[in-house]
């Protein structure tokens, strides 16, 4: 049996990158990469650097606009990043994912409502530690008709409607907006170590409900995704990294086709890959037609007799394995050829830093 928490909890110290100014508007930015060119892609990123001098861990950080939310009239707080609406997408700064539009179906994605008004909070349907939490939401947008007053739960947007009191548009859009603070918790924070990317906890500094802002550890994948971890779908996971347990994001999203694929190292060459070696290859990068937030984990294994060396990219891997170099393991091989789904949005794109 291998010991889940030493795999992801080894760690290399790499080369360093200078923080990068965000633009004022990133929504309408092309999707690729150009050499030396790191930037956000989500209009809720406040600040973010690659590196940072503060820690010894090799991740960088990102801060990320909170939104508010409400859940059976408890407060929620969370980020969002992803859209399956092109129009949507543009209008309020997030990444568009075509592939996210099939999770409307099904209950495979939970209720937002929104309203125009912005002191209402967006009503959730869900939170974590329920059993049909995911970060995916069908979005609901709601219109005052008249007599406009606080809702802070689906009984009531449901009753306001059945009234007259609102009109409700039941649209097709899904977006991705993982929860960081909830009724009886939170994301937790690595305020003190601060050396491993997967450490004692995601977020730098406990969720500012005051600021409405949170800073996530951000880290390097190839082709050139700086990406941010915040569910699984299985709850040993979730509690491996420190992250949020998203039931409903296992096994039929990915069966559905909204899934992408993240390949991750168990050994070679050591880095900031989550196991501790090189940085994880995923099948595409933001901005991409064809990418998903939602990653379907699989891990690989060098063997024996095999030379060890940095691979960039998802063909280049399998190109190996299939070339007897590579173990490859559906999820990890404890999991026993279980696949789990992990939410890892992408704020901001730049190159690879890894040296090896």
């Amino acid at each position: 049996m291998i010991d889940r928490g030493s795999l992801f909890l080894r760690w290399r110290k790499c080369g360093r990158l200078k923080r990068v100014p965000v633009p004022s508007s990133v929504a309408s930015a092309p999707p690729t990469v150009a050499a030396g060119e790191p930037r956000a892609i989500v209009d809720d990123v406040i600040d973010f650097a690659l590196d940072s001098d503060e820690w010894e861990g090799n991740f960088g950080f990102v801060i990320l606009r909170l939104r508010k939310g409400a859940v059976d009239g408890n407060d929620v707080y969370f980020i969002r990043t992803d859209a399956s609406d092109v129009d949507f997408a543009r209008e309020q700064g997030l990444v568009y994912v075509p592939k996210l539009k099939v999770l409307a179906e099904g209950g495979l994605a939970g209720t937002a409502v929104l309203f125009d008004d912005e002191e209402q909070p967006v009503v959730l349907s869900s939170e974590p530690g329920r059993k049909d939490y995911t970060p995916a939401w069908r979005v609901q947008r709601a219109s005052w008709v008249k007599d406009p007053r606080p809702l802070r739960s689906l009984a009531e947007v449901e009753e306001a409607e059945q009234e007259g009191a609102l009109t409700l548009d039941k649209t097709d859009i899904v977006i991705n907006a993982a929860l960081v603070k909830w009724s009886k918790g939170e994301l937790p924070a690595d305020t003190e170590e601060r050396t491993q990317y997967l450490g004692p906890g995601q977020l730098l500094e406990p969720p500012d409900t005051d600021k409405m802002e949170v800073m996530f550890k951000l880290n390097q994948c190839f082709p050139g995704s700086r990406y941010i971890v915040t569910d699984h779908s299985i709850a040993p996971a979730a509690e491996m990294t420190n992250t949020i347990f998203a039931p409903n994001l296992q096994g039929a999203p990915s069966e559905a086709g909204a899934t992408g694929r993240t390949n991750v190292f168990m050994n070679g060459i050591e880095g900031p890959g989550p196991m501790g070696f090189q940085p994880s290859a995923f099948d595409l990068d933001a901005g991409d037609p064809a990418w998903s937030p939602y990653w379907d984990h699989f891990t690989y294994a060098w063997k024996d007799d095999a030379t060890p060396r940095v691979l960039t990219s998802q063909t280049e891997i399998h190109e190996v394995r299939d070339a007897g170099e590579l173990d490859e393991f559906p999820g990890m091989p404890d999991t026993n050829g279980e696949i789990f789904t992990v939410n890892c949005p992408v704020p901001v794109l730049a190159p690879v830093s890894f040296d090896t």
